[in-house]
């Protein structure tokens, strides 16, 4: 067989758009609960709804592979690395730009917000919000997870370094999966010797080191088996084979996860060994939803991922990301709607369809024009690697 095109390898996959999609309508339904008072209830579907912040982890898997997967590449054939300086530019003009526009807004529109101080003006632009107790700003409360992957983004570069070393074997994606998930046990141990925080320390990087890893570790496999380095890894290909199966046990595990072992819907503190649990169930439902996807040959069902529309809305995720909870604030303002009340579908209907309206404005006035100008540093011929390290991340998917 002969040696596959390296554009091949580090193709586009189009059909994880629709992923992006749908983890960002998950995170919407999550907070669509919470206001509606949903989540809290006595009903079956409170408890499905407070554990739609599943959406959180199936953007820091895939953030984990897509941008994990050039440096996987550039190491398996011997290529240079994406250049620091022009993947971080990439970064910062793709996630800032649209961000900060959100935090403008919400800042100077909700009236809930009229307090803001000078700090939280700075903690919020430069999203260190999440380093203090309660210091989330109203319409901005989703921007905890953006924090904590801006945070992954600015590491991968040493991790990347770190994960790959110089020399190629085949025991590395199994070694980038093992440190990942050690450093979220361990510091989940912290968390149990009361020695951090359950309440601040769980928005923190570390505690999601899991999900990012178990990206860069899918990402190593798919890249050995494309490069044809990871016969040991083709179980994945064949896993990729049964799309319906892999859905199936995630939605086993989500269901798993809407019991009380992974701790109160609310937003009262878990236990350790309650958040563990949770963070493990998560894993398993974003894995399981991803690898179909990015796995095995082209199939009728993953097919039904790759449309028109879905790719759309995956562009435009990122803005449905940042926008939909100040929509859902400003329907409660303008509707005096009090707190904890209201009917979950119409208000999830009506979230989302302003939620679309402000993410497609986000998305060609501001998210768009910045990716060009972003793509245009250093003004070089860009490198196959460097090509790819632009496909984009998520915390709602960008």
């Amino acid at each position: 067989m002969s040696a596959p095109i390296p554009d091949q390898v580090l193709r586009r996959l189009p059909a994880l758009d629709a992923v992006r999609v749908i983890g960002a309508l998950a995170v919407v339904g999550h907070h669509v609960g919470f206001a509606t008072g949903q989540n809290t209830g006595d009903g079956g579907t409170g408890a499905w709804l407070s554990r739609l912040d599943v959406g959180v982890a199936v953007f820091f898997v895939l953030s984990g592979f897509l941008l994990f997967r050039p440096y996987a590449h550039a190491h398996a054939t011997y290529q240079r690395r994406p250049a620091t300086g022009r993947y971080l530019w990439r970064r910062a003009t793709r996630i800032l730009p649209a961000y900060w526009v959100a935090v403008v807004i919400c800042l100077l529109v909700l009236p809930q917000n009229r307090d803001a101080s000078t700090a939280d003006w700075l903690r919020h632009v430069t999203l260190t919000q999440i380093y203090q107790h309660g210091q989330l700003k109203h319409g901005l409360s989703q921007t905890w997870s953006l924090a904590t992957e801006v945070t992954f983004y600015l590491l991968l570069p040493v991790l990347a370094a770190l994960a790959l070393g110089r020399r190629r074997d085949a025991d590395r994606v199994l070694r980038i999966g093992l440190a990942a998930l050690a450093i979220t046990a361990g510091w989940v141990a912290l968390m149990a010797a009361g020695l951090l925080s359950l309440g601040l320390q769980t928005m923190w990087l570390p505690s999601y080191a899991g999900w990012f890893g178990a990206g860069m570790a899918l990402a190593a496999a798919h890249v050995a088996l494309r490069t044809g380095g990871g016969e040991r890894w083709r179980w994945l290909d064949e896993l990729g084979r049964a799309p319906l199966a892999c859905w199936a046990v995630a939605l086993g595990a989500l269901a798993v996860a809407t019991t009380p072992v992974t701790g109160p819907r609310d937003l009262a503190e878990p236990s350790a060994a309650e958040f563990a649990t949770k963070l493990l169930l998560y894993l398993i439902v974003a894995v399981m939803l991803i690898v179909p996807i990015a796995f095995g040959p082209a199939t009728r069902t993953k097919g039904l991922f790759d449309t028109i529309l879905g790719r759309w809305l995956g562009r435009v995720s990122y803005g449905l990301f940042l926008w939909h909870p100040f929509v859902l604030e400003s329907i409660y303002v303008l509707d005096d709607r009090p707190d904890f009340t209201g009917d979950p579908l119409g208000t999830f209907l009506l979230t989302v369809a302003g939620g679309l309206v402000l993410a497609a404005i986000s998305y060609y006035a501001v998210e768009r024009p910045f990716q060009r100008w972003g793509g245009q540093w250093p003004g070089r011929r860009r490198s196959t690697s460097d090509n790819q390290s632009a496909v984009p991340a998520v915390t709602a998917a960008s």
